[in-house]
């Protein structure tokens, strides 16, 4: 959560911070964790934390006010948009940077083409490769990226 609190992801693409765009830079960080780490850690652990991110979604869509026909309808989109983020990064360092912005334009509304999120993401999965998946679970380090 401390990653989608950074403004410079927001003020160069997006009209408006939304929630929901919030939420879909989330998406796509913690698809990238878990993409980055399947390999390394048993599907159990990796499954534990997948259940418990998408529980605490639940619990702020329900703090935001949406009835429950709404937070299942929400919540579907939502698990939706994770799966095809996760599916689409799977070749990532594979792609060009064209291919990787037009990735963010599937899920955001971006204004302008630059390449500021393909960057970003870049250094943040060096970032991850460099830590351990405990370590980053448990919010020992902050990242200044």
């Amino acid at each position: 959560m401390y990653l989608t609190r950074n403004k410079k992801l927001y003020n160069n693409f997006t009209s408006q911070d939304t929630f929901s765009d919030r939420l879909i830079i989330f998406l796509f960080h913690f698809a990238f964790f878990l993409n980055l780490f399947k390999s390394e850690y048993n599907k159990k652990s990796l499954q534990d934390v997948f259940d418990f991110i998408f529980k605490q979604l639940e619990l702020s869509i329900r703090e935001i006010g949406y009835g429950d026909a709404s937070i299942n309808k929400k919540m579907k989109t939502y698990v939706n948009s994770f799966y095809k983020i996760l599916n689409k990064i799977e070749s990532w360092e594979s792609l060009e940077t064209s291919s990787q912005n037009d990735i963010f334009k599937d899920f955001l509304d971006i204004k302008n083409d630059n390449s500021i999120l393909p960057e970003y993401f870049n250094t943040y999965r060096n970032f991850l490769k460099k830590n351990t998946f405990n370590s980053l679970l448990k919010g020992v380090i902050k990242p200044k990226f």
